[in-house]
């Protein structure tokens, strides 16, 4: 196994390493220790119940890899109030495993009684800054931590906007005091889909609030004239993701960067090559920082 450089330590912190994130198919080899990462990433709301394999597998691995819990079911930017329930046990479960980072996305997913199995994307005003602020802060006092927030994959804009995706990503964090995930896949899907700008979100991106990089793969649909990017989290990353990641890591310098996959699930070696490819990237910065 590659050196970490990293204490097995429940509750260390995350090294300027890549992780990937961790399913089911990989219990076993994460638990043992197997996987050549320096850190996992698991889903929160996976990890609710008392008992059970993948929370023996989980208790396992913390003892060989720093872990980051990242939640898809808060719904921060909902006008409902948060689910006490569900962040309670988001708590309960942030305090069972000692993650080095806990994140959620910068959105919305439910109104009056229904709950949509979506990350639906806010319009970038100051009153969804606002909301979004006081739920993030919310979070943070009952969790006694600070959290990070994504930024999604999108497939409409808002008239409503008068900010660009980064001013109301700085104003939350300038708020709440949270940092920053950073979605690089994300970027480049809204870039095909709606025209945005990915380098320049990426150079005026707040730099001191980005704690963890996103990289996944996407899935290329033909429709009439044009393409739509869909974030599926199911193929390698693709040259003009590495390349926004390359941008990202100059700007940023290395950041614990995640290989995100989440569909067709493929062996733990395909998973292991992609983290390599990151570290490679942020070896090479610190090469020319030296």
């Amino acid at each position: 196994m590659r050196d970490t450089g990293i204490g097995r330590v429940p509750g260390a912190p995350i090294p300027a390493r890549a992780g990937i994130g961790l399913r089911s198919p990989h219990h076993e080899h994460a638990a043992a220790g197997q996987i050549d990462v320096a850190w996992l990433e698991v889903h929160t709301e996976n990890y609710f119940h008392d008992g059970g394999p993948p929370l023996d597998a989980l208790e396992r691995a913390r003892a060989h890899y720093p872990l980051s819990f990242h939640g898809v079911g808060l719904g921060l930017g909902s006008v409902e109030p948060i689910d006490p329930e569900h962040l309670a046990r988001v708590k309960r479960a942030v305090e069972r495993f000692e993650p080095a980072l806990v994140s959620e996305h910068a959105c919305w997913g439910h109104a009056g009684s229904e709950h949509f199995n979506d990350l639906l994307p806010l319009p970038y005003t100051e009153e969804a800054a606002e909301l979004l602020s006081a739920r993030v802060a919310q979070v943070q006092d009952v969790l006694g931590r600070q959290i990070l927030i994504e930024n999604l994959s999108s497939y409409f804009a808002y008239s409503a906007s008068r900010l660009t995706e980064w001013e109301f990503l700085a104003a939350v964090v300038e708020r709440s005091g949270c940092g920053l995930l950073l979605d690089v896949n994300n970027l480049y899907v809204n870039q095909v889909n709606l025209g945005l700008d990915a380098a320049r979100f990426i150079a005026a991106v707040p730099a001191g609030a980005v704690q963890e990089i996103h990289l996944a793969g996407h899935r290329r649909n033909h429709i009439g004239s044009r393409d739509l990017l869909i974030d599926d989290h199911g193929s390698t990353v693709c040259a003009e993701v590495w390349s926004l990641y390359e941008r990202a890591i100059k700007r940023l310098g290395p950041v614990p960067t995640l290989i995100e996959w989440d569909t067709d699930v493929p062996a733990i070696e395909v998973l292991v090559a992609e983290a390599r490819k990151a570290d490679i990237i942020m070896e090479r910065a610190r090469e020319l920082a030296a």
